[in-house]
């Protein structure tokens, strides 16, 4: 894949500007009705990098979007979400003649100064998903959502007032939320291919913990395995967290607890030379885990078996 030095977009006018449209109403906060928006024309991929929030409701997108491991098509309507900071690559689509429908809401960080979302929107964890992981609306959910972010347009776009902000944040918490419910029911719904990604997970862990090469290796970490997936660690905990109660962090001590399980009763091992192939620097840290989740120690384990 061609390098692109990317391009920084750092305030909402600026982005009004590139894409031709009027000059907006309010200079930190911004609602685009994307049937307004042309064609966005390109030869060579474009790589962007916005200096404030993007949250985008979109279908038809002429193009390709890489936000994280894998492309996505937008073909239904779904939503992702962007923070400040974060790499956009849009790919063109010559065979893709559609028009583009849908929205974006821009909210410069500034916007959001001396309010409580100022600091909690960033606890909202799809922030930090990939394209490939973004959220499906049904058309009961897609109207709840065109819903709030009319309701955003119309409250700037009326007589700003001391009211104005708390209104808008009010909303924007409500349409936060709103999405956070829905990823949940997301997790759920979706199925075949949340499924998929355990049985990869579980195939994955099982090729580690069974390599011959643990001592060099170390544990498996929560980064790796979300990049073997081709998913951020992000939305992968949040999957697992609904599917199994248990972070992947859990599910990786709990492959190793299973592996350990099996060498003190199959093996004359020490209680050391496993955890050392096991991947631990100290066997004490093996030990303390094993205890942790077992109840009892690696050698009272062992001798319930003798």
């Amino acid at each position: 894949m061609k390098n692109i030095q990317p391009h920084r977009i750092k305030t909402i006018t600026e982005f009004h500007r590139l894409r031709e449209l009027p000059k907006p109403e309010h200079p930190l906060i911004s609602v685009i009705n994307l049937e307004t928006v042309g064609h966005l024309r390109l030869e060579e991929p474009v790589s962007l990098v916005f200096d404030y929030y993007s949250i985008s409701l979109k279908r038809n997108f002429s193009g390709k979007f890489r936000y994280g491991q894998q492309e996505y098509d937008f073909d239904e309507g779904i939503m992702f979400f962007m923070a400040p900071g974060q790499l956009l690559r849009i790919e063109p689509d010559a065979n893709n003649g559609s028009q583009q429908t849908g929205w974006m809401l821009l909210v410069h960080p500034d916007f959001l100064w001396n309010t409580p979302l100022a600091k909690t929107i960033r606890q909202y964890e799809y922030f930090d998903y990939s394209v490939h992981e973004a959220l499906f609306l049904s058309e009961k959910e897609e109207a709840t959502i065109i819903n709030i972010i009319q309701n955003i347009r119309q409250e700037y776009h009326s007589n700003i007032d001391k009211f104005s902000q708390d209104i808008i944040i009010a909303q924007l918490e409500l349409l936060l939320t709103y999405a956070e419910r829905f990823y949940q029911r997301q997790f759920i719904t979706r199925k075949i291919t949340n499924h998929k990604i355990l049985d990869q997970l579980e195939e994955a862990l099982t090729a580690w913990f069974n390599s011959d090469d643990l001592i060099r290796k170390g544990l498996p970490t929560v980064q790796y395995i979300a990049e073997t997936l081709h998913v951020s660690p992000n939305y992968l905990s949040g999957l697992l967290k609904v599917l199994t109660g248990q972070s992947t962090q859990q599910l990786i001590h709990e492959k190793l607890i299973e592996k350990a399980k099996e060498k003190l009763s199959t093996t004359d091992q020490s209680v050391s030379e496993i955890a050392y192939e096991l991947g631990f620097e100290h066997p004490q840290s093996f030990s303390k885990l094993f205890k942790n989740k077992m109840k009892v120690t690696p050698l009272e384990f062992r001798q319930s078996f003798n």
